[in-house]
């Protein structure tokens, strides 16, 4: 693998590829929970200072009308984009009422399903069909673990990047074609080794007892009120968090190996009915209990630690916006909200992930064979509740492999398109992000996950209170740093247009719900 990306990155080495790379977008995805003075998750509306959350171009919610998802647009540069979320998150602060973001990925306390209350987006068809998916992924999951938040890291190529390595490559298709099936063999690669971003950057080590309420657990008492993995990383990502839990049981099984395939067998999970769903209903008392009752309501509702993704133009399905423009850019979802970090993330994650994705394009990628997919979950799985474990040893290829080899196999493949991204440069930004890591796989404690622990003993706190101190001490950071007059004018501007907009699309909406509906799933 090394040699085929050593040999690669040397004809990268030739075509001024860092002039290209200046064209690559990035863009970020940050989810908080909203969390009153008492502790408990913000039982209040979307705040109307912040705008519409149907409308609003960078500030939304996602599961839960108390679950903010603040978007950035596309920069070309890490900073652009992080200073973008900053700015966002002063403004939001701006417009709260004694209430706090919550710091970590895993929520606040909560008081069973009936806590989380669904997100509402006003009276349109589009803003009913929002809430209706919600509901039904409430039927489906229970509410508990759409209330965990997480940063979505979204990346792309410039046209012209893909143009030269195309000709690199010697591919005669045509350049979307090259694009698409070029990001769906990164998708694939993605998650071969995406084990490895929970375990760097794993924070969802313990939760609140309130999260599982009565339910049974394998996890491990902490002082009173919590629970945790003595090795974990990411409870965010294994069995407690977001899962198609019937996916083994309605046959679901996603085609990554060609656009064409994942298109196809996602349209097929939104069109085949599935009995225990039948069985909730489409509508009870005049209220739309769920979208569909198919295996997926819609695309979204199928987990993936990343997805191929194009920008849609209005109500479009993203599979037919895939269909008709290809992929257009990644959407990594595996990271966990960094505590340590008022914005969630930071520039050095940023560096690492890009070197990584730059990996997954360079490294051959075969078609999955087999149970590949199978051992993929089983993977992550194991590193979110176990990866600390010196022992741990995962699935590769069909056999057992030691996690700490298979990572410093990783790392090694990674350090040819690290020197490429810093050459001619004075500071080796990625090449140090790199080594950074790398340290974690030697030394597990240097993990946010055993820091957090280690933080939790030392002050003796639950959960609870590690995260209640870490999202005051952000909450102090931002309102010390309140917003210049031209960038609160702009937000309070954006505001104020996303209302005008929610309006006039209530104003103009005509169809019966029904019709609406139908209109959207028959797009072809």
């Amino acid at each position: 693998m090394n040699s085929e990306i050593e040999a690669r990155v040397a004809q990268l080495l030739h075509c001024d590829i860092r002039r290209v790379l200046q064209g690559r977008r990035v863009g970020l995805e940050k989810e908080s929970l909203r969390v009153a003075a008492d502790g408990g998750i913000a039982q209040t509306p979307h705040p109307n200072g912040l705008g519409s959350a149907l409308t609003h171009p960078w500030i939304t919610t996602d599961y839960s009308e108390a679950l903010l998802e603040l978007v950035t647009p596309p920069f070309s540069h890490f900073c652009d984009t992080l200073a973008f979320l900053d700015d966002t998150q002063r403004f939001v602060y701006g417009q709260l009422d004694d209430e706090i973001l919550w710091a970590t990925s895993m929520p606040c306390v909560v008081a069973g399903d009936d806590s989380i209350p669904i997100a509402q987006y006003g009276t349109s068809n589009a803003a009913r069909m929002k809430t209706a998916y919600r509901r039904g992924l409430g039927h489906r999951y229970g509410r508990m673990m759409q209330a965990i938040a997480g940063v979505h890291f979204n990346y792309s190529y410039p046209d012209e990047f893909w143009r030269l390595y195309q000709d690199l490559r010697e591919d005669t298709r045509d350049l979307q074609t090259f694009v698409s099936e070029s990001y769906l063999g990164m998708v694939r690669n993605l998650q071969r080794c995406g084990w490895l971003v929970p375990y760097l950057f794993g924070a969802s080590p313990a939760i609140c007892a309130s999260f599982l309420g009565a339910s049974p657990t394998s996890l491990e008492k902490w002082f009173d009120y919590s629970y945790y993995a003595p090795y974990g990383t990411s409870l965010r990502m294994g069995d407690i968090g977001y899962q198609n839990s019937k996916e083994g049981e309605a046959g679901i099984e996603v085609d990554y190996n060609s656009l064409a395939g994942y298109i196809d067998s996602l349209t097929w999970a939104i069109t085949t009915p599935y009995p225990e769903y039948e069985a909730i209903g489409l509508c009870r008392d005049g209220e739309w209990q769920q979208l569909n009752t198919n295996i997926l309501q819609i695309e979204n509702e199928y987990y993936s630690s990343v997805r191929p993704k194009q920008l849609l133009d209005g109500e479009e399905k993203p599979t037919l916006a895939l269909k008709k423009r290809g992929v257009a850019y990644l959407e990594l979802r595996s990271l966990d909200v960094n505590a340590y970090e008022p914005l969630g993330i930071s520039e050095e994650q940023m560096r690492f992930l890009e070197s990584f994705l730059l990996f997954s394009l360079l490294s051959p990628s075969a078609p999955y064979a087999g149970d590949e997919l199978a051992d993929i979950r089983h993977n992550i799985n194991l590193v979110a509740e176990r990866g600390r474990d010196p022992e741990l040893r995962l699935v590769r290829d069909g056999r057992p492999v030691p996690l700490r080899d298979w990572a410093r196999d990783i790392f090694d493949a990674m350090q040819a398109g690290c020197d490429l991204l810093d050459q001619d440069t004075e500071i080796h930004h990625y090449c140090d992000a790199l080594q950074q890591q790398r340290a974690k796989i030697d030394d597990p404690d240097r993990t946010p996950s055993a820091q957090m622990l280690a933080e939790m003993a030392a002050n003796k706190e639950e959960f609870y209170h590690f995260a209640l101190r870490k999202s005051q001490e952000h909450q102090k950071w931002f309102l010390e740093r309140p917003l210049e007059a031209e960038k609160q004018a702009l937000y309070a501007s954006a505001a104020r247009e996303s209302i005008a907009r929610q309006c006039e699309i209530e104003a103009s909406d005509s169809l019966p719900f029904e019709t609406f509906l139908e209109q959207y799933f028959a797009q072809s």
